[in-house]
């Protein structure tokens, strides 16, 4: 005998759950120009993964009799999925239901595990899709009562989850409050242009507290989240190029960190390496585009870019070589003459994570002029982030490598050398080291000298050709062994080093003895 408890009513509930917040808020949705959460989760997950759980959480009316006469439910779809074959936990917030405020978790005795939780507790990938409004001042009217801001009860599980496994996060519209701490929580994240915005409090919390009034847009729109702020990694053009940014991100780290990372079918670089003898230009503040030495080294296609609209005087990303994932970074002489700014030095930093993280070795292309100077820097400050970044270089483990095809000076030419673990450097012909410029240290070190000759400026000139005569990287490679080589041949060392690193990052597989921090 059914009753109202058996089979039929649990797909009637679910049915009532597939609604989302009505038919009317999912049209208000698709006119903003946004997806629903259910339509994202399928966009993003393999074809009939997706293995949801907590679908009959929610806030339900019942007759006096016990019966079920309205259901709403939380605002957000969970579940476990696939994606590229390999599991991992999905949480999409669902705007449609009170903004994505108006969920409820489940709380107290008898509570079932939450996506960071499942996530953490299977050892696989969480991907948030945020589009949420964060707590709103409503759920004190549900509750009856205030509380004490205790948000990091839950957190805490993201926190430990970073350690374990990759986490990503997609602003796929306006995220405030705890979420808003939750987009940057991770290892990658991405926005969509125009329809999406992140801040702790938006608007009208900006107005009540500074008396301002500002725009969503204006206010933590891409524009300032990628461009200014380096909060968030990329931007989409719209929410499909956001979800398949996701899937390439997570396609060159593995499920966890206690597995090696996938290898895909080696493919050619997309330049001939040999193109490489003319990149760097006779005039060395000349610039040239480090995405075309990028291409000449890497597989083809391969190249993902990490924040590109931000502290652009270093190009970081993921790529492959020889089908292997690796990181890549390479100074940019077109920004900031290639110089290490803050904002440089902060993304450099989150690139050496994530591959000590997740055992990509890391390949450095170096045309590095030091650290930036300057009172705008010193406001910035450049030694706090200079010593991080030096601090996150010696704390790594993974295999180095290091290309030297310019310019290494300072301490910022320091920040592409380990002195630990399986470190390799090589060098084109056009290299130029030391601690300081020879422009910028000669008048510092022979001032005296200088200021007391009959003509200083000859004065200063000859002593520069004097140095320079000594700058001949291979004169270095006589006394040190560094090897000279021939750009062309570049590639190839590459793929050697990344092969050879194999065997290393095996041994390291495991949590990382230096923890993650976003």
């Amino acid at each position: 005998m059914t009753t109202t408890l058996g089979h039929d009513e649990v797909h009637r509930r679910r049915a009532l759950a597939m609604r989302l917040g009505g038919a009317d808020q999912v049209a208000r949705q698709h006119a903003q120009g946004k997806l629903t959460a259910r339509e994202r989760v399928d966009l993003l997950a393999d074809l009939g993964t997706l293995r949801e759980f907590g679908i009959l959480t929610g806030r339900a009316e019942y007759s006096a009799q016990g019966e079920l006469r309205a259901f709403v439910p939380k605002g957000q779809v969970d579940g476990l999925v696939e994606i590229d074959g390999r599991p991992a936990v999905v949480s999409a917030g669902d705007f449609t239901v009170r903004g994505g405020a108006g969920g409820v978790d489940a709380v107290g005795f008898g509570r079932e595990p939450l996506a960071a939780e499942r996530a953490l507790e299977s050892g696989v990938p969480l991907i948030r899709l945020l589009d949420a409004s964060g707590g709103s001042v409503k759920s004190f009217l549900d509750l009856g009562r205030t509380y004490p801001p205790d948000g990091n009860t839950f957190v805490a599980s993201e926190v430990d989850l970073l350690q374990l496994a990759p986490v990503v996060s997609a602003v796929m519209g306006p995220v405030a409050g705890l979420p808003a701490v939750a987009a940057c929580l991770g290892h990658f994240n991405v926005m969509v242009k125009e329809t999406s915005q992140l801040f702790p409090g938006g608007p009208p919390v900006v107005k009540a507290a500074l008396g301002l009034d500002i725009t969503k847009e204006d206010l933590g729109g891409w524009r300032v989240h990628v461009e200014e702020s380096g909060s968030v990694n990329n931007v989409a053009v719209d929410e499909h190029d956001a979800l398949a940014q996701i899937r390439t991100f997570l396609s060159y780290l593995p499920t966890n960190v206690h597995s090696m990372p996938p290898r895909a079918t080696p493919l050619a670089p997309r330049t001939d390496p040999a193109t490489l003898r003319d990149v760097i230009p006779e005039d060395s503040r000349a610039p040239f585009d480090p995405r075309s030495v990028i291409d000449a080294v890497v597989d083809q296609a391969s190249f993902f870019e990490l924040s590109p609209a931000y502290g652009g005087s270093r190009v970081t990303g993921l790529a492959r070589v020889d089908g292997y994932p690796v990181g890549i970074m390479a100074n940019d002489p077109g920004v900031l003459g290639g110089s290490t700014d803050t904002a440089a030095a902060m993304k450099t930093i989150r690139l050496i994570q994530i591959c000590d993280q997740f055992h990509l070795p890391l390949i450095s292309l170096a045309d590095e002029p030091g650290v930036l100077v300057g009172p705008d820097s010193e406001r910035a400050g450049i030694e706090n982030a200079g010593a991080r970044l030096v601090w996150s270089v010696c704390r790594s483990r993974m295999p180095w490598m290091t290309v030297v095809m310019g310019r290494l000076f300072g301490v910022g030419g320091q920040t592409h050398h380990r002195p630990s673990g399986m470190f390799r450097r090589i060098a084109w012909p056009t290299a130029q080291w030391g601690s300081m410029h020879i422009s910028g240290g000669t008048f510092a070190a022979f001032r005296s000298q200088i200021e007391s000759a009959p003509d200083p400026e000859a004065e200063q000139a000859r002593i520069e050709a004097q140095l320079r005569a000594v700058t001949s990287p291979f004169r270095t490679a006589e006394a040190t062994g560094q090897d000279i080589v021939d750009p062309a041949e570049t590639r190839v060392l590459v793929v050697g080093f990344v092969r050879d690193a194999q065997l290393p990052l095996a041994r390291q597989l495991g949590p990382s003895p230096t923890p993650f921090h976003p």
